[in-house]
């Protein structure tokens, strides 16, 4: 452009400034500026794409699937909205795995190398629907709760140290229990509650152990544990020991028994035939079963970030479960998350419940509805969803959701099988609450102490998805509701524990010996993390699995 015709061009644009004063008139260099900026954008959007051609037609149906329902927060996100969850880098990146599988099968014994027209049709064909089974022994929706009394309290305590001692009395390796509060120079075999003298946390000195009211009218002793070269207890946990108390006034331990025999998972009650009947029918299930091979997706909520509610990580989430195809979703609350900023400050003019349906519950639906009949998803509450009974142990979420039974809501503890997988779940975060509490002692032999895998087999060996007694603080334990819902009765082949405490999948291993054979009893543990951390994401549990730990991929994934 020469001089005189530039001249020209400015002069043409003052006169239309002056004409149009609001009249914004871009320069070169703002068309080049905004062209790099769309360049960008671009090359954002080609980062976000899957590589994968498949992957790519799931995320795009499913993703046109969500414009078409409308969001009750779309009316204020722009689409040039930026939040920092949007705007990270790293996503779904493996923080964690472990995989016992064939490397060139997958959970349903199809090859990995497969060319990209099989996977595209793999994938587009979702696996096939798994049974599912409830154990339900909790409390029903709408149920009348904090109405228990002291005498619930009393006695669901009671119960548990007495069935313990039945247990332990009818796997032939203990002699009836005794009184441990009288005094003898003699060795003796008690069962009881461990207890904490003083409101503050339990130490070496302030350790009393309760027997039931059947064997020393519920009284507490001082116990001494310091013959033990090692040991792990807290408050609330049923123990056998074996010691003498020569005072009267302090049992000195000489052995304690922390677990229950794997066999012994009947009804104590029951006359000795009809129970060692049922106990060779539980250690037959504990020990032979092969359950079949199952696939599955774990995640636990708060399922937005903090600084809103769009529920971009549960999007995200979903789009990734499309693409994966497992054929079971499991996701834990919170859901609505009491602890929310927002929530808190309930600056919104609808309900909890109209949120939760409205956000949660319709991205649930509309994903089932895209997967096909056979895709299956089960929601489990917190004591932290805002939009469900305070009480624990919780009932299941009312979902109402008419002819759509792909999608089931459980009760807080639950316990169900799928395929034959029996699968044990608790929000409230037991984890934390027992890491708080527990006192231990190492052996001096060097062997390696895993402190998560010993908290988590508390939960096992005490069989109760919550043994810590009193419970923690902002826990609403209801004793009326509890015994048999939070009650273990075997083994299961998964237990899953969401905690703030770090992520992890580990096999624990329960050995004990009954009627003198050995046995052992392996169970996965996992710890999916949370999905949403602050303003960022966290991390969720892919999980592929063949009748056994041995037989097993499961991978924590960063969202």
């Amino acid at each position: 452009m020469d001089g005189f015709s530039g001249h020209l061009q400015n002069e043409q644009v003052e006169a239309v400034v002056k004409k149009e004063p609001d009249l914004y008139m871009y320069s070169f260099k703002d068309v080049d500026m905004i062209l790099d900026a769309e360049d960008e954008d671009t090359k954002e959007v080609i980062l976000r794409t899957p590589t994968d051609k498949s992957e790519k037609l799931h995320s795009d149906l499913y993703d046109s699937a969500q414009k078409t329902n409308s969001n009750i927060y779309s009316s204020r996100r722009t689409p040039k909205q930026v939040t920092p969850f949007g705007t990270r880098s790293n996503k779904f990146v493996v923080k964690f795995n472990i995989d016992n599988l064939p490397t060139s099968e997958t959970v349903n014994g199809m090859h990995d190398h497969e060319n990209l027209e099989d996977a595209v049709i793999k994938r587009i064909q979702p696996q096939k629907r798994c049974s599912l089974v409830v154990h339900s022994s909790g409390p029903e929706p709408g149920c009348r709760f904090m109405y228990d009394r002291i005498e619930d309290g009393f006695n669901a305590l009671e119960n548990r140290i007495r069935k313990h001692a039945a247990a332990l009395v009818a796997s032939g390796l203990y002699q009836e229990p005794m009184d441990p509060s009288v005094a003898s120079q003699r060795s003796i075999f008690a069962v009881g509650m461990i207890f904490c003298d003083d409101e503050g946390h339990l130490n070496d000195k302030s350790i009393l152990l309760q027997s039931s009211v059947e064997h020393s009218g519920g009284q507490r002793v001082r116990l001494e544990l310091n013959k033990l070269s090692h040991f792990s207890i807290f408050p609330g946990q049923v123990v056998g020991i074996e010691g003498h108390n020569p005072s009267g006034h302090c049992l000195i331990a000489s052995e304690i028994v922390d677990s229950v025999p794997l066999t012994i998972a009947a009804d104590t009650n029951l006359p000795p035939a009809k129970r060692q009947a049922l106990n060779e029918e539980i250690q037959a299930t504990n020990l032979s079963s092969t359950p079949t091979e199952i696939s599955l997706i774990i995640a636990a909520g708060p399922f937005t970030t903090t600084d809103n509610l769009l529920f971009e990580p549960l999007k995200e989430l979903l789009t990734y479960a499309t693409r994966k195809c497992p054929q079971l979703l499991i996701l834990l609350g919170p859901f609505i998350d009491s602890e929310h900023p927002q929530i808190k400050k309930g600056t919104f003019d609808l309900s909890f419940d109209e949120i939760f349906r409205s956000e949660v519950l319709r991205m649930v639906q509309d994903y089932v509805e895209y997967m096909g009949s056979d895709a299956r998803v089960i929601l489990i509450p917190s004591i932290r969803d805002a939009n469900h009974d305070f009480v624990f142990p919780q009932p299941p979420f009312d979902l109402d959701l008419h002819n759509l039974n792909q999608i089931t809501s459980l009760t807080n503890p639950g316990i169900f099988e799928a395929d034959e997988v029996k699968i044990g779940c608790c929000t409230v975060d037991i984890l934390k609450h027992l890491s708080g509490e527990e006192i231990s002692r190492h052996s001096m032999d060097g062997t390696p102490s895993d402190r998560l895998s010993r908290l988590a087999s508390h939960i096992l060996s005490q069989r109760s998805f919550y043994p810590l007694y009193p419970p923690a603080e902002g826990v609403p334990l209801d004793s009326s509701l509890a015994p048999e819902a939070l009650h273990i009765p075997s083994v299961p082949d998964l237990l899953i524990l969401p905690s703030d405490i770090k992520y992890f999948v580990k096999v624990l291993s329960l050995g004990g010996t009954s009627e003198g054979k050995e046995q052992t009893k392996k169970c996965i543990c996992i710890n999916p993390g949370r999905l949403a951390k602050g303003a960022g994401g966290g991390t969720f549990v892919e999980l592929k699995y063949q009748g056994s730990p041995d037989k097993m991929n499961a991978s924590i994934i960063g969202i």
